[in-house]
């Protein structure tokens, strides 16, 4: 008897095909981080003869050592540490209640509402309009132009709003039964169960706030103010790495150079979130899933 699970030779080529397809894509998106990384590991002035691939010629941490001397590199991680931490706390609580109000059949207007949001989705005044309301609002060189204007996401709200609709509709009225207001049952009883999609939504905003550069590049003049990825752009892009190597004690200037410098910035600027995405990307999965099944 001919087992029914045996595979036929196209079959068989089609899922080596496959995985010859997928190692090289694989070996094309990591090959630059490892490039990155054993350049950033190896002695700078060494490193400029080129030749360099796979691991470093001559190993050295001088240009991360010269990188965490900079007290503009630490000023900016704490930034973006907080940015990040208060802008995520922010928004997901703030969009979660708009969207707890939006998924209320009684809300007065709730159709002419989502007509609205879903308008922006697609269209936006463009950056000039931007900026000058920032500047109207006082928000220029401050550091609440990281959290005030990310308070809300309208896609956010829709995530959330799919969430709440699939909450049974018992917990709210028992909780109405023991006389609390809609504020008390969002805060008790529908934030408890929601922690998956708080979760997610604070994983997709966390990393937003992480990786944004454009916001202080665009509205911060003072650098005291500025997140670590406008300061790694200011490195790569002009000319602060060479200001680094020119205030780096003699020893350790020996054997970096100012490429061997934006490379390890660029190192320790993206390996927190690198570090922390493998952990939390099942919340990416959920949270693309939320809504497309009634259970």
């Amino acid at each position: 008897m001919v087992s029914m699970n045996r595979r036929t030779p196209r079959e068989v080529i089609f899922d080596r095909l496959n995985d010859v397809f997928m190692l090289v894509i694989c070996f094309v998106t990591m090959y630059p981080i490892w490039y990155v990384l054993v350049n950033s590991l190896n002695d700078g002035n060494d490193a400029m003869r080129g030749g360099i691939y796979w691991w470093p010629r001559v190993f050295s941490f001088d240009s991360y050592l010269a990188v965490f001397a900079n007290d503009g590199i630490m000023l900016a991680m704490g930034v973006t540490v907080a940015k990040t931490v208060v802008g995520t706390v922010v928004h997901v609580l703030f969009t979660a209640m708009v969207a707890y109000a939006f998924s209320r059949k009684e809300l007065i207007g709730r159709r002419a509402y989502m007509m609205l949001g879903t308008v922006t989705l697609f269209f936006s005044g463009g950056l000039i309009p931007s900026y000058l309301l920032i500047r109207d609002l006082g928000l220029l060189d401050s550091f609440w132009v990281y959290i005030i204007p990310a308070m809300f996401s309208f896609f956010d709200l829709i995530v959330f709003q799919a969430f709440f609709r699939e909450i049974p509709d018992g917990l709210e009225e028992a909780a109405k039964l023991d006389g609390a207001n809609d504020f008390k049952i969002f805060r008790s009883v529908i934030l408890p169960v929601s922690m998956p999609v708080v979760a997610t939504i604070a994983l997709f905003h966390g990393v937003y706030q992480w990786n944004d550069y454009f916001t202080g590049m665009i509205y911060i003049n003072q650098s005291e103010l500025q997140p670590i990825q406008t300061y790694l752009y200011r490195v790569v892009a002009q000319s602060s790495s060479n200001q680094m190597m020119a205030a780096t004690s003699g020893n350790i200037a020996k054997s970096v150079s100012s490429q061997s410098i934006k490379l390890a910035t660029m190192v320790i600027t993206s390996l927190p979130i690198v570090i922390i995405y493998p952990f939390l990307q099942k919340y990416f999965v959920k949270g693309f899933m939320i809504g497309s099944i009634k259970g």
